[in-house]
C-alpha cells in the first residue's frame, strides 16, 4: 500500500514539475517573441525611413540650411575624428591598464580598486563624463572643442578597453610565460613579444568593442564638441557629430532635415552592427585557435 502512495505521489510530483516547466517555456518563449517583434520593427521603422534618405549627397555635401539641398558629410567627418582621437586614448591607456591588471596587480589591493573604479566607469551615464569633460576643458578654455569631444568618448571606450585586455590576456596559458622567461627574456619583454601577439584577436576585439561603445554616443559631445554646420578640421574648434546632427535633425520640422536624420541613424547602426559582427568574429577565431 505505501508503494503504491510512494509512486502515485511520485507520479504527482513529476506531472507538476512537466506543467511548470511547460508554463516556464512558455512565458520564456512570449518574452522572446515580444523582444524579437519590438527590434523588428525598429529596425524595419529605421531600414525603410533611413533608406529613402540615402543619396550621394548625403555623402559628399555637408550640413545643408533647411529646405535646401545637403548632407552628412561635416558630420560623417568629425564623427571619424573624434572617434579616432578617443580610441588613440582608450587604447593606450586601457591596454596598458589591463595588462597591468592581469600580469602585475593580481591579488593587490590597488588593482582590486581599479577594477571597481573601471566597472564603475563602464555603467557611468555617458552624460556624466561629458559634464566632467565640459568643466575640465570646455569652460577653462572658454570653447567647445573637438579635442574635448575626443577625450570625452575615450573616457567612455577605456573602461571597456581595460575590461577586454585584462580578459584574453589572462586566457593565456601561464606557460607561454615560463617559456619565455626560462629563454633569457625579462618579463616585459615576455608580455611585449608573446602574450601581447597571442592576445592580439581579443585586443582587436577590444578595440572593435570600444569603437562600437561610443560611435552613437551624443550626450558627451553635446557638452563638449557641441557641433558644427560646415566641415571642420581644427581640433580647437567645434566640430559636427553624427549623433549630434541627427539629434538636431531630428528635433527640428523640416522634412528634409528629418529625412537626413533618418539616413544618419541609418549609417550609425550599420557601423556599430557591422563593428560587433567583425568584433564576435574575431573572438569565436580566437576560442577555436
Amino acid at each position: 500500500m505505501k508503494t503504491l502512495e510512494n509512486a502515485n505521489f511520485d507520479r504527482f510530483l513529476h506531472t507538476r514539475r512537466r506543467v511548470y516547466n511547460t508554463i516556464f517555456l512558455i512565458l520564456t518563449g512570449l518574452a522572446t517573441a515580444i523582444a524579437l517583434a519590438a527590434l523588428a520593427l525598429i529596425l524595419e521603422t529605421l531600414v525603410v525611413k533611413g533608406v529613402a534618405g540615402l543619396d550621394t549627397a548625403v555623402f559628399t555635401m555637408s550640413q545643408p540650411a533647411p529646405d535646401m539641398a545637403g548632407g552628412l558629410l561635416n558630420a560623417i567627418v568629425g564623427s571619424l575624428v573624434m572617434c579616432a582621437i578617443g580610441m588613440v586614448i582608450a587604447l593606450f591607456v586601457g591596454v596598458l591598464a589591463g595588462t597591468w591588471l592581469a600580469e602585475y596587480g593580481d591579488g593587490t589591493k590597488l588593482a582590486t580598486v581599479v577594477r571597481f573604479l573601471n566597472d564603475i566607469l563602464i555603467s557611468a551615464p555617458s552624460i556624466l563624463i561629458g559634464l566632467f569633460v565640459y568643466q575640465l576643458l570646455v569652460r577653462p578654455f572658454h570653447g567647445f572643442s573637438a579635442l574635448a569631444g575626443g577625450v570625452a568618448l575615450a573616457l567612455l571606450a577605456m573602461p571597456v578597453a581595460t575590461r577586454a585586455t585584462e580578459d584574453i590576456m589572462r586566457l593565456q596559458p601561464y606557460a607561454l610565460r615560463e617559456a619565455g622567461m626560462a629563454l633569457g627574456a625579462n618579463r616585459g619583454h615576455v608580455i611585449r613579444s608573446i602574450i601581447w601577439r597571442a592576445s592580439k584577436s581579443g585586443l582587436m576585439t577590444g578595440a572593435l568593442l570600444s569603437f562600437a561603445r561610443i560611435s552613437g554616443e551624443t550626450a558627451p559631445l553635446l557638452f563638449t564638441s557641441l557641433g558644427n554646420p560646415f566641415l571642420s578640421f581644427k581640433l580647437t574648434q567645434p566640430m559636427a557629430s553624427m549623433p549630434t546632427t541627427i539629434f538636431q535633425f531630428a528635433m527640428s520640422a523640416y522634412d528634409d532635415w528629418q529625412r537626413l536624420a533618418w539616413a544618419g541613424a541609418l549609417i550609425i547602426a550599420v557601423a556599430v552592427l557591422t563593428t560587433n559582427i567583425i568584433g564576435r568574429a574575431l573572438t569565436r577565431g580566437s576560442i577555436h585557435k
